[in-house]
């Protein structure tokens, strides 16, 4: 199995990872990759400041299109900052619960939010 690795900062273009929009380019790549059977390593050296929205939409949403065990055997991060690693957990737990039951987990933001 082929092995890529994705600079976050050359996608990116800038080392503020901040944008729902560059996390989509990141997604794209990652996407595309899995589907043609490729090991990917996203790399976030020199990356400065990073959001949840960034990674909600460049990781989150893979748990929509493969399961947890292919994103796990396929993707790989470096060099993220221990707060990145904090947030990405996160980001990563959520997606699970909101993918496994979108419904459930809208009725509850709803709940909570008290609509």
């Amino acid at each position: 199995m082929e092995k890529i690795t994705i600079s976050i900062i050359t996608v990116v273009g800038s080392s503020f990872c901040v944008e729902a929009e560059d996390g989509q380019k990141v997604y794209g790549l990652i996407k595309k990759a899995i589907l043609e059977s490729r090991k990917i390593t996203l790399s976030f050296m020199n990356v400065e400041m990073l959001t949840t929205a960034f990674l909600n939409t460049a990781i989150g949403q893979l748990y929509n299109d493969f399961s947890e065990e292919t994103i796990k055997k396929n993707l790989e991060v470096e060099h993220l900052s221990v707060s990145g690693k904090v947030s990405l957990k996160r980001v990563v737990e959520t997606a699970k619960l909101y993918y496994k039951d979108p419904e459930a987990m809208q009725n509850s933001i709803r709940e909570i939010m008290g609509d």
